[in-house]
């Protein structure tokens, strides 16, 4: 897998504007609605991708990332790695090619070597919030 450096990570989220979350809870104690509110805060747009819910962040949640309309510029993975796999056909259907940035923790070799094959940058196993908050410092 790829090692990021700080520099690389700050230039894609300086670069970026929205951010398709899978997983984003309507729940505020879980851990994806803290990350999703921070950045949201921060000023990116937050797209919902969650089948059990109709909205969190004040935005309309979306079942599946093909299901949107606009292009975003990163999808976010809050899912447990043995869910990774299941997330592939969605992403290779897409049109375009987003950053794909999984959370701490989350991490699947296969789904990674599958996504670079195809043409995607991803990032595994970092947390987008505490790279926003160190990207901003410099």
């Amino acid at each position: 897998m790829k090692d990021w450096t700080r520099e690389e990570l700050g230039e894609i989220l300086r670069s970026s504007k929205k951010i398709a979350v899978i997983g984003l809870s309507d729940n505020p104690t879980r851990t994806s609605y803290m990350v999703s509110a921070a950045m949201q805060q921060a000023g990116y747009k937050i797209i919902p991708i969650n089948p059990t819910i109709n909205t969190s962040l004040g935005e309309k949640a979306f079942d599946h990332l093909d299901d949107l309309n606009d292009q975003v510029d990163i999808v976010n993975i809050f899912r447990r790695p043995e869910f990774l796999q299941d997330l592939l056909p969605g992403i290779l259907s897409l049109k375009y090619k987003p950053i794909i940035w999984t959370q701490l923790g989350v991490v699947d070799e296969n789904f990674y070597n599958e996504l670079v094959k195809n043409g995607f940058q991803v990032i595994m196993d970092r947390c987008i919030k505490v790279e926003h908050s160190m990207t901003k410092r410099k």
